[in-house]
């Protein structure tokens, strides 16, 4: 019983660095994607790309690929993670390119938990916690206030892609949820981004990937292959594995939470009274979650 708290805490922990991280890597993909004149799709493929080969490197380095098993059921879980990671990626950014960013992001990112949440309750005949179902309703309501999309239309196809993306995260969460002997978060996350890149290069070459020979394209880079990608998907793996699904996935809120405040930090721009509620709303929401069983 002593146990049980610290490692919540630590998975908590690791689940609220993973959301923060995320958030700043839609400033960071925003800016590379201005800066070198990138299609998104280029640019998701370069974020996997480049945190699959930072983060092998440092597997390399720290001689984590020798002892990496090499069965069947590994490559499996590598395979798939790969996979959802393409899917979700090249979803999203095509629901962004048939809507908008702030549509694409809430339908993806709030409807995530609710499925997650569907899929639990029918793998497990039981309805979700009474304090499950409270944070859930926060963290929508917080969320809508926080990107309110007034005056925005979207599409259906647009809605269908983004539902689509958050199907694939949804799917990543519970896949990974349940972990694999000898296969670790980091290697997890490094060859998970490496199989998605490599899946999403031929279309953003058809794209364009040419980056302009300047030093801040390849630090905006550098810095979205690492941070937003290779750190914080390790950190949310991580999470993973000492939380429940619904609470791990509600963790990827804080995405549009910090790049709001980000935004309004660095850029100068207003979240207004609707979206500093929204905050406080999303946070209480989030603190429910990981406080409760």
């Amino acid at each position: 019983m002593s146990v049980a708290v610290p490692t919540r805490a630590r998975s908590s922990a690791a689940l609220v660095l993973a959301g923060v991280l995320w958030g700043t890597g839609g400033l960071a993909g925003s800016l590379l994607a201005s800066r070198a004149g990138l299609h998104p799709l280029s640019v998701a493929a370069y974020r996997l790309l480049i945190g699959g080969v930072i983060a092998t490197g440092y597997l390399w380095l720290i001689g984590g690929l020798r002892g990496l098993p090499r069965t069947a059921r590994v490559r499996r879980r590598l395979l798939t993670v790969g996979g959802l990671f393409a899917l979700f990626q090249t979803s999203y950014f095509v629901a962004v390119s048939l809507s908008s960013v702030s549509v694409a992001t809430m339908t993806t990112i709030g409807s995530a938990p609710v499925l997650l949440a569907v899929a639990t309750a029918v793998k497990s005949r039981k309805l979700p916690s009474t304090w499950t179902a409270v944070s859930l309703a926060g963290s929508l309501t917080g969320l809508v206030l926080l990107q309110g999309t007034a005056g925005e239309e979207a599409g259906a196809a647009g809605v269908l892609f983004a539902l689509l993306a958050a199907a694939g995260f949804a799917a990543l969460t519970l896949v990974t949820a349940s972990r694999v002997e000898g296969l670790d978060p980091l290697p997890t996350t490094a060859f998970g981004c490496l199989i998605g890149g490599a899946v999403l290069a031929p279309a953003a070459l058809w794209f364009g990937m040419a980056l302009p020979a300047r030093a801040d394209v390849f630090a905006l880079v550098l810095y979205f292959g690492v941070v937003p990608t290779a750190l914080a998907y390790a950190a949310y793996f991580r999470g993973l594995e000492g939380a429940h699904p619904v609470p791990a996935a509600l963790s990827a809120l804080l995405e549009p939470l910090t790049a709001a405040l980000l935004s309004a930090a660095v850029l100068g721009e207003r979240l207004g009274a609707a979206g500093w509620c929204g905050a406080a709303v999303l946070i209480a929401a989030l603190a429910v979650a990981y406080s409760k069983p």
